[in-house]
């Protein structure tokens, strides 16, 4: 019964990884069967970096704790980061990707990394943090609407709303995860 434990252990710990690598593949599948995907190999690398350090990030969180509401909540943390660097990369938030009211999402995400520092990634610490995150994420929509930013966009204001309600509901689920991985006594730092 261990072993076979330990063997649906290893597939979860190398799902993220395959799934990574599927995905870094669906662009060069998709480029055969169609000119609207047109990708070079700088696309491929910031790809792969993205992916190599997401699944990065989440292996080093798997390997420190065994609790499942912090792995989960490291998980969609990771995943909402990816989206929302991978979306201003690709096509932007606000206007174009070339818009540079995108680079306030930078201080989202900042916010989510170097507060993870201070709190030294501790369960209680990391919900707070979160929703620091989520607040951040919320006040960059209400600048773009309030500022007009964007606004050239043919669904302007609509995507700007749903994303960032989006996004800070990615982030405040992390939080919630992070706030119920401190009520673990064997959690990381789950002491009081």
């Amino acid at each position: 019964m261990a072993g076979a434990r330990n063997g649906g252990g290893r597939f979860w710990r190398a799902a993220p990884w395959m799934i990574a690598a599927l995905l870094l593949l669906l662009p060069l599948i998709a480029m055969q069967f169609t000119d609207e995907m047109n990708w070079d190999e700088t696309d491929f690398i910031v790809f792969g970096a993205m992916l190599l350090a997401a699944c990065g990030t989440y292996e080093l969180a798997t390997r420190v704790t065994g609790n499942t509401a912090y792995r989960a909540a490291v998980g969609v943390a990771v995943v909402a980061a990816f989206i929302l660097i991978w979306m201003n990369l690709a096509v932007g938030i606000i206007g174009s990707e070339d818009n540079p009211a995108n680079l306030m999402y930078a201080g989202v995400l900042a916010i989510a990394v170097f507060g993870g520092l201070i709190v030294r990634f501790r369960p209680r610490g990391m919900a707070h943090v979160l929703l620091a995150t989520a607040l951040a994420q919320a006040l960059v929509g209400v600048i773009a609407l309030s500022a007009g930013l964007g606004s050239t966009g043919a669904n302007w204001p609509r995507v700007i709303v749903v994303l960032t309600g989006f996004f800070a509901a990615l982030w405040l689920l992390s939080a919630w995860l992070f706030r119920r991985a401190a009520r673990d006594p064997n959690s990381v730092g789950a002491a009081p």
